[in-house]
């Protein structure tokens, strides 16, 4: 009907249709405001509900407890990778895990304000797999402990939830949140750029306990950056990102139609056991992430041969299925199978990964 591709890109990503078909019937009027959410003042009494409904929604969807704060913010989770060390390193000292590329940029950044100690590594196995509980080296005095839960580059995830023995986890979810049930209260503090599994590009979701705000920061962080001062204003110190929050607010109700997080489970597993399925039967391609440490979000996969690969992506993309090729530093093929992106584009994908084999073997 829409002409529409499966896009299995890693970011922006798919929305889901039923969210796209409810935001263009109201996008020139918005519940009998006569104009656009794109239009409105964001402190208007018809935002102040669509971001009161956002965050009760959140808080429903997520099992979020009430003594967390939801902040809607905006600079994506490059932005947090420095607001996180500015507003919870106390005595200077955290510790990190860095299992691909964007892990490895938050601890960079936390290098800037402290003492940033590198808790755990796989990169001498070009991080294919999560590190084990017994090999995370964290400091009982460290400030916090950070990780990034979903590694989209590299298609690898925690499957499990660290046990810091008290020191306050911190986790970057771009790439997994609402994928599945988490127990919020193991985080001192979550965050997520939205656009992947939530909304367009624009938003960053940060959950954050309340014990972890603090009255005094140093002179230099900006006001902005204080998450204090944000929970304090309700996310709206400033002007928010009022459309992706309004769109954030449909995919949950979305979710919540579906099920909740726990059917939201089922389906990725679902999609994402069937493609494996096919990898690992495979002759021509092959996924190398250890299996207890493979994503349901992001399944990257080559051939031995780059001409195959890029034969591979270049036909992918006539057939309607766009945007697999892999990271560069990763090399072969990815598939984000976001939230969003219907079975039905997985089953294709399959498919078309069985066809291209057979005729190219």
């Amino acid at each position: 009907m829409y002409d529409r591709i499966y896009n299995f890109s890693a970011g922006p990503s798919m929305l889901p249709l039923p969210v796209l078909e409810r935001a263009r019937d109201e996008l020139l009027n918005y519940g009998g405001s006569g104009m656009s959410v794109m239009e409105m003042s964001h402190r208007s009494k018809f935002f102040d509900d669509i971001i009161v409904d956002a965050e009760k929604l959140m808080r429903e969807v997520m099992g979020i407890p009430d003594n967390y704060k939801v902040l809607f913010l905006q600079g994506g989770a490059s932005l947090q990778f420095a607001s996180v060390p500015m507003n919870l390193m106390k005595t200077g000292r955290a510790d990190y895990a860095v299992t691909g590329q964007f892990s490895g940029k938050a601890y960079k950044e936390g290098q800037k304000y402290g003492d940033a100690h590198l808790a755990a590594t796989t990169k001498d196995i070009n991080f294919t797999r999560i590190p084990r509980q017994s090999e995370l080296d964290i400091r009982p005095d460290a400030d916090y402990f950070h990780i990034c839960f979903n590694n989209t580059i590299f298609g690898t995830k925690w499957d499990y939830i660290p046990d810091t023995k008290g020191v306050p986890l911190v986790a970057d979810m771009s790439s997994c949140i609402l994928s599945e049930p988490v127990d919020v209260s193991k985080f001192a503090l979550i965050y997520a750029g939205a656009q992947k599994n939530v909304a367009p590009a624009g938003l960053t979701i940060v959950i954050v306990r309340e014990d972890m705000l603090r009255d005094e920061l140093p002179a230099t962080v900006p006001t902005v950056c204080s998450y204090k001062t944000m929970a304090e204003a309700g996310s709206m110190y400033n002007t928010p990102p009022c459309y992706p929050i309004y769109i954030c607010k449909l995919v949950l109700e979305w979710i919540k139609d579906l099920g909740g997080l726990e059917e939201m489970k089922k389906i990725n597993e679902r999609k994402a056991a069937k493609l494996y399925a096919c990898l690992d039967s495979s002759r021509m391609f092959n996924n190398p992430v250890s299996p207890e440490s493979r994503s349901i979000m992001n399944v990257t996969f080559r051939a031995e041969s780059d001409e195959i690969n890029a034969k591979f992506v270049k036909e992918s993309a006539a057939a309607g299925l766009q945007n697999l090729k892999g990271h560069r530093s990763v090399g072969g093929m990815r598939a984000s199978i976001y939230n969003a992106m219907p079975e039905a584009g997985v089953d294709k994908l399959i498919k078309f990964i069985e066809d291209f084999e057979k005729a190219n073997s």
